[in-house]
């Protein structure tokens, strides 16, 4: 098998670059294969924050070749009872990840035909047996590798258990009425200071707002008003002068909002959470 049959590896974590922890599990994957290809995702992932992960292997698992294999790591409970595990979607990826809702909106919104605990007794590094902080490179950084290179198929990951079992974070919908369509800001894009909504471009157009229209906006955080305007709603950036607020559809064609050249989070002093909620009227 050429290195060119083997899945691709995508690496996500909480890691940042700041010392050798990816380095570390690089190395791993190298060690079992020398031919797997390796590539980033994210090391930016908020420290933690399960919810993040999910979100990010939703945002980006689609444009990646069938049979890729992701791992993501942001693992608060490294070491403890948590399940860590394969799971492979209905539509042919595999994500090796903890158990912990990092898998929420895939199972949401893609699907997840089943998942394995990764059984630690034949996928695990063995040099280091004595450390349990680390399974990224450990455990699961190690047992990507010898999925990918062949050593083991996903039978061979370890135990199947029930898919209605997966944890999961809940996922709010929108409410969406002619004239007005309420929800809240799900994540945001760090870099720019955008912030996305849970509310779908499609339900946002058939509630009756139209791309050149000027659109009331209250945002809120735990039921107080945190901003409150008229701003425009087009397609893209440059339709709205610079340092203006406005609202657009995101790459997951989803409704959000951003300050033209600028920060919508740092201008305003905003966040993303179920408690900061946005509201849309005529």
């Amino acid at each position: 098998m050429s290195m060119f049959d083997k899945p691709i590896l995508v690496f996500q974590t909480d890691f940042t670059y700041a010392e050798g922890a990816v380095s570390s599990m690089y190395g791993v994957v190298k060690t079992v294969d020398r031919e797997l290809e390796i590539f980033d995702g994210t090391h930016q992932i908020p420290q933690y924050d399960t919810w993040s992960a999910s979100y990010r292997l939703y945002q980006s698992l689609q444009f990646w070749p069938k049979g890729t294999i992701y791992v993501s790591v942001v693992d608060p409970g490294v070491g403890t009872a948590r399940k860590a595990c394969v799971a492979k979607t209905v539509d042919g990826y595999y994500i090796v990840t903890p158990d912990n809702g990092a898998l929420t909106h895939i199972k949401k919104y893609v699907g997840i035909e089943a998942v394995r605990e990764i059984d630690e007794t034949v996928n695990r590094l063995q040099s280091t047996r004595g450390v349990a902080i680390f399974h990224g490179r450990d455990l699961f950084g190690y047992t990507a590798a010898r999925l990918a290179s062949g050593i083991i198929d996903f039978e061979g990951v370890g135990p199947e258990y029930p898919v209605e079992e997966i944890v999961e974070h809940p996922i709010y919908e929108p409410d969406v009425q002619p004239g007005c369509v309420k929800g809240y800001f799900e994540i945001n894009d760090p870099n720019f200071g955008n912030l996305w909504t849970n509310i779908p471009l499609d339900a946002f157009k058939g509630a009756g707002f139209q791309y050149g229209d000027m659109v009331n906006v209250t945002i809120y955080h735990d039921g107080e008003v945190a901003f409150q305007d008229r701003v425009l709603f087009h397609q893209s950036f440059g339709f709205a002068k610079k340092g203006d607020p406005m609202i657009y559809n995101n790459e997951l064609m989803k409704v959000a909002m951003a300050v033209s050249q600028g920060s919508m989070c740092k201008k305003y002093d905003l966040c993303f959470a179920p408690e900061w909620t946005v509201v849309f009227t005529k």
